[in-house]
């Protein structure tokens, strides 16, 4: 599966102001997030979870490979599996989750499985976080912007406040099509804040260069 461009946002967006210990990575894919925080931080527990075997695999072979790989480690199982028989609690959860709908169901049912929300229902996800997340950690997430009202709405009812969140358009003339947000059991006044990727086709702001240019070779 090829490394989108919301991987590489939430990676590089994440905060990691408070200092995290431990880091969960949940449908870790082929490992990007959980790499990226190994890169940013020194957290010296950095936890992935993935359910599909082939993406594990690849996820395994990728930690191994890095220099951080003392620090990686993927479990093989769903969330709820995880949830259930784990009860670590984590400093920072980090999660692009999959959020497409029917309507955009292909042949390819490893990638449908990757893609679609009846995979990790948002319910479920924010009922493990709840579990999941120390007293003073941030939970991490990527959205469509049409679901983020109900997202948050859905995240008090486990008392999980919105602190951050960033507003993603493609250009300056397109809609705001992500919302990155960024959650804690603390209320906030909430900062909200707009980045927008590209003026032209791959003519990158220099708001996107400056927060991504560290995962890429070429920017």
């Amino acid at each position: 599966m090829k490394i989108g461009t919301d991987a590489v946002l939430l990676g590089a967006w994440a905060s990691l102001e408070h200092d995290p210990k431990s880091i969960l990575d949940i449908g870790s894919g082929t490992g990007i997030l959980a790499l990226m925080l190994a890169q940013r931080c020194p957290a010296q527990i950095i936890d992935a979870i993935e359910i599909d075997s082939d993406a594990y695999e690849q996820c395994v072979e990728n930690f191994e490979n890095s220099i951080w790989s003392d620090r990686l480690f993927c479990y093989h199982a769903s969330l709820q599996e995880y949830c259930e028989e784990f009860e670590d609690k984590y400093d920072l959860i980090i999660c692009n989750p999959p959020f497409y709908d029917d309507n955009y169901r292909s042949e390819n049912s490893q990638r449908d499985l990757a893609r679609f929300q009846d995979a990790m229902p948002f319910e479920l996800l924010i009922v493990c976080i709840s579990k999941l997340l120390s007293k003073s950690g941030i939970f991490s997430v990527i959205i469509p912007f049409n679901k983020e009202n109900y997202f948050i709405d859905l995240a008090s009812n486990y008392n999980l406040f919105p602190n951050r969140i960033l507003h993603v358009k493609g250009n300056p003339s397109s809609k705001i099509v992500r919302s990155l947000i960024e959650f804690s059991i603390y209320t906030s006044e909430i900062k909200i804040k707009e980045l927008i990727i590209e003026t032209s086709r791959h003519q990158y702001t220099q708001e996107y260069i400056n927060l991504t240019k560290d995962f890429y070779l070429k920017m």
